[in-house]
């Protein structure tokens, strides 16, 4: 095989053994296939040694999901097409057909313009895309901080991001999917043909393997989750593949929801005197006829740290965030139009008021640049702790922050902030914590200063899992387990359950290659 497909010099492939988790790997060789055609001759030439393969995409990962530790890496961002549109006139629904490398920045700018690469498009899908021009506006609503991550990284962690509150994770829009097994052989699979009935998963491979194997279905937690291989007794075998952190198979093309974008969109940042107002507005938020969109929410720790980065010059086309300011919640208002965004807004506001917030300083985005600044803020609070440690990391350079991605159920909101800000406190550790507090999922962001602390920061994480696994909750709502938190995992699910998702792990990759460390370790 030509030395342009797979690289032996990987000493110039440095950036490529890591990602967003700051974790360092290292591999013996690199490929960047184009097309599903390059990426089966990197397989066959790997088949001869049985390789560990790593499967990377933008590597915006923060459980190290992505760095090899061993073996070839497979980096898909070079199979970055947007190759085709359906349009189903039974559920009135269109589906983009994109390649694993497409980014979700290039994926939401082409919908929003409308204007794609159809040079090698079908008529089907030209034809589709008349019919889509002349529609109402559609669009994918998965939205994870990082616009830079590619559409085939949010498959596989099954990706969400604040609205996710209304809409539902990267799984929920998800029609189909085309996935290559490490021996080269693929497997399509359609939403609502190919299922798992009675525990029974049914295949046939492009190759003519027949797969028909039982599994051993185990519970898993009812809150956002993307923790281990889905599996229930009846499912769509499209969600097992969802989630699975590149460990069952290569995704190489996959057809994406669009849904109907709403006519009138506005932003509400409110602040409140302390957190358990905040905590009495967003329950009574969630309990809204019409629910908003997205409600994220920030602590004082994490209005400090936005205040002090201010101060020094950055987010210059941001309000000023008062000292008084002590919680804030953003909530992201859907409606059909105007007038019935107007009812939303009217009932929002009343609840603010008769939660303690002060309705005069509350925030109100309408346009589409203000629109904008709000999303800066949101945004600002993990990029500003990132900054932080790369500073910390100057002096100690085995330095990482510790993040939870931890979710739990209904009725368990206080119950798990009391736990953290206890803990936070007792410990005497730096932190801020933010995130998607409409689904119980906050992150906590511990910033050690050296390594001690780090130590302290972990052991306390490894506490809060076990608690919040009992709670029924999930140590990952959203990140994946990825490497970093194969210990978590083991916490979450019995054995057995463990035993289960081995058992499919093997049903499709027999000799544990593709992306091997992550979810087992």
């Amino acid at each position: 095989m030509s030395n342009d497909i797979i690289r032996y010099d990987i000493e110039e492939y440095v950036e490529y053994m890591r990602d967003e988790s700051r974790i360092m790997g290292k591999a013996d060789s690199i490929s960047f296939p184009k097309n599903e055609a390059e990426l089966k001759r990197v397989l066959e030439k790997l088949a001869e040694s049985k390789e560990a393969i790593t499967i990377q995409g933008a590597r915006t990962g923060l459980t190290g999901g992505a760095v090899p530790m061993q073996g070839h890496v497979i980096n898909l961002s070079n199979m970055n097409g947007i190759t085709g549109l359906r349009y189903d006139g039974d559920k009135d629904c269109y589906f983009l057909r994109v390649e694993p490398g497409v980014l979700l920045s290039e994926v939401n700018t082409a919908i929003s313009k409308l204007e794609f690469d159809t040079s090698a498009w079908s008529a089907e899908s030209l034809e589709a895309l008349k019919l889509l021009k002349a529609s109402k506006s559609r669009f994918f609503s998965p939205d994870p901080t990082e616009t830079s991550a590619t559409i085939g990284g949010m498959i596989s962690c099954n990706a969400s991001g604040a609205k996710s509150f209304k809409y539902g994770a990267t799984r929920n829009h998800i029609e189909s999917l085309r996935i290559v097994l490490a021996d080269g052989d693929t497997i399509s699979l359609k939403r609502g043909r190919e299922r798992i009935d009675g525990g029974i998963l049914r295949l046939t491979t492009q190759g003519g393997r027949e797969i028909c194997e039982k599994l051993d279905v185990y519970n898993m937690p009812h809150v956002k989750n993307a923790s281990g291989y889905y599996l229930e007794s009846d499912m769509d075998a499209v969600d097992l593949f969802v989630g699975s952190e590149g460990t069952l198979g290569i995704t190489v093309e996959a057809e994406i929801k669009l849904i109907p974008k709403p006519g009138c969109i506005y932003g509400v940042m409110a602040f409140f005197p302390d957190q358990e107002k905040a905590i009495d507005f967003v329950e009574s938020a969630k309990a809204l006829e019409s629910k908003p969109a997205a409600i994220e929410f920030f602590n004082c720790m994490a209005l400090e740290l936005i205040r002090a980065n201010m101060y020094r010059g950055h987010l210059p086309d941001i309000q000023r965030v008062d000292p008084v300011y002590h919680t804030g919640i953003y909530a992201e208002l859907h409606a059909t139009d105007e007038d019935a965004g107007k009812g939303m807004l009217k009932a929002l506001s009343a609840l603010i008021e008769g939660c303690g917030g002060n309705l005069a300083e509350a925030w109100l985005s309408i346009s589409k640049h203000d629109m904008e600044r709000l999303k800066e803020f949101r945004h600002a609070v993990p990029e500003f702790v990132n900054s932080i440690i790369d500073e910390r990391r100057k002096g100690e350079p085995t330095l990482t922050k510790l993040g939870t991605d931890m979710a739990v159920p209904n009725g368990f909101l206080r119950t798990v902030m009391r736990m953290y800000d206890e803990g936070i406190q007792n410990a005497g550790l730096e932190s801020v914590i933010f995130g998607h507090i409409g689904d119980n999922h906050l992150h906590v962001n511990i910033l050690p200063r050296n390594m001690g602390e780090y130590d302290t920061g972990k052991k306390l994480y490894g506490e809060w899992a076990q608690a919040v696994a009992e709670m029924g909750g999930t140590v990952s709502a959203e990140h994946g387990i990825g490497k970093f938190k194969v210990a978590m995992l083991r916490k979450m699910y019995s054995q057995a359950a463990l035993d289960s998702m081995m058992k499919i792990k093997k049903i499709f990759d027999p000799d544990n290659r593709l992306n091997r460390g992550n979810l087992f370790g």
